[in-house]
């Protein structure tokens, strides 16, 4: 973070101080506190950090913004909510900078997405990209802090759960292009229909400047729906109509995926070094962005061949000739659906599905996960091996479908199986949300087979 007043950070925030000086730091960690910080103490559902002003203010903290009364110690700013403050803090931050600002949402691939626009953006100008999943009301601001003089473009996740918290985030961060990479049921039980998410995700123009650019998957059956005369439309697809960028002659394997992109009059050979159709839909995303920040189709092409996976998301593990697809940062109905369509790719001897529960599905929730049984069975699953409460109905809907399914209630009896009944040539997907850590089961596979993985 660059320097910047106190006095600054007191009017972003519609209040006053007589403190003078800067600081170069803005947390909400009151173990992470020096002399150059603002405090910014927020209140949750579990934690009050105005108990921790005390300690604050004896770590020498430059300020404190607090919404309680805590003492008349000069170095408090008071306001009337400091969530409310800390999003105007980084958004009055963020205006200090004349640079591309990319904001994203989507119910699925907004990670992946975000990890194709860096590398597309990153070709020619120094970017900072949201780290991690810190895509929400206390992540966006850090990331914005970690803006410096020497960075010439930003490319911003924005994750939600209810109505009015991507409108926040998109009035914090004004993005210069918006990107919607698809409208989903992610979410679906505090939305109330998908209908709910897509108004949701369209908060993002919010904060958008009118004739500004909105990048939208025009395949997607509710995202092509979009009409406005607010803003520049792009749309990206592979067989939806009035596409602006588009992806013709697909070839997919266990390597990723190549096709031909066109926009317009230009074409261009693009590699994705990730595997599924799905993210050839991210990359015709990430070009889009490239080509309103002025690159050649073949820059933006460049840029998509350097792009590498996060975490645990769809992350390839060869051992002993099998293929093992490590997805475990989440899950819901679509990247389920996508997930079971990369695994169809690898062409393999045999196909194993190694599905967790998906969490916030609400009444949706049965229905949900025997859709994802019955398309596990349709991409021709040898077996689906399943393990939660929910994913009970995975594996009951694949074995009516022809499928050979089985249900665990222990990871490593589930790992064990794995090890019993793998062969070489197998391919294998780990796919569940995050709170069934399904990277437990891979982990005690390939301790069975005697690989060290990265994680472990």
């Amino acid at each position: 973070m660059k320097k910047i007043s106190i006095k600054d950070i007191a009017e972003f925030c519609s209040s006053k101080t007589a403190l003078v000086g800067d600081v170069t730091k803005i947390s909400t960690d009151s173990r992470d506190v020096d002399e150059n910080t603002v405090f910014v103490a927020l209140i949750g559902e579990r934690f009050d950090a105005h108990d921790f002003i005390g300690d604050v203010l004896e770590k020498g903290a430059k300020a404190v913004v607090a919404s309680k009364p805590v003492g008349d110690d000069e170095r408090i700013i008071y306001v009337e909510d400091t969530g409310k403050a800390l999003l105007d803090i980084a958004h009055g931050y963020r205006k200090t900078f004349n640079i591309p600002f990319i904001g994203l949402t989507g119910s699925v691939g907004k990670t992946t997405s975000k990890g194709m626009i860096y590398s597309v953006v990153n070709k020619k100008y120094n970017t900072l990209r949201t780290a991690g999943n810190l895509n929400n009301e206390i992540g966006v601001p850090k990331t914005l802090f970690c803006l410096e003089e020497y960075h010439e473009a930003a490319v911003i996740e924005m994750g939600m759960n209810h109505f009015d918290e991507i409108s926040r985030l998109s009035r914090t961060v004004e993005p210069s292009i918006a990107v919607i990479t698809n409208v989903g049921t992610a979410h679906i039980e505090n939305l109330g229909s998908r209908d709910g998410i897509l108004k949701a995700k369209m908060e993002i123009t919010h904060g958008l400047a009118k004739g500004s650019a909105l990048i939208i998957n025009g395949d997607n059956d509710m995202l092509k729906t979009v009409c406005t005369d607010d803003y520049e439309v792009i749309r990206f697809g592979i067989d939806g109509e009035n596409l602006h960028m588009k992806a013709v002659d697909i070839k997919s394997d266990e390597n990723g995926s190549e096709f031909k992109a066109v926009f317009g009059d230009e074409e261009a050979d693009v590699f994705v070094p990730a595997v599924g159709i799905h993210n050839v839909y991210n990359a015709l995303c990430a070009m889009c962005v490239g080509k309103k920040l002025g690159y050649t189709l073949s820059e933006a092409a460049a840029g998509i061949r350097e792009f590498e996976p996060e975490g645990m998301r769809q992350k390839i593990t060869r051992i002993n000739d099998m293929i093992f697809i490590e997805d475990c940062y989440n899950a819901n109905p679509d990247s389920m659906m996508a997930s079971l369509c990369a695994l169809e790719t690898i062409k393999n001897k045999r196909s194993f599905a190694v599905l967790g529960d998906m969490l916030e599905l609400g009444e949706y929730s049965e229905k949900a996960h025997r859709q994802v049984g019955e398309k596990a069975a349709a991409t021709n699953c040898e077996w689906v091996l399943t393990y939660g409460e929910l994913a009970t109905f995975i594996a009951s809907e694949a074995e009516k479908n022809g499928c050979k399914a089985k249900c665990f209630d222990d990871k490593e009896k589930l790992a064990e199986f794995l090890f019993e009944n793998l062969c070489e040539g197998d391919a294998v997907l780990f796919k569940g949300s995050r709170g069934m850590k399904m990277e437990d089961i891979f982990h005690s596979l390939y301790k069975k087979l005697g690989y060290e993985s990265d994680n472990t």
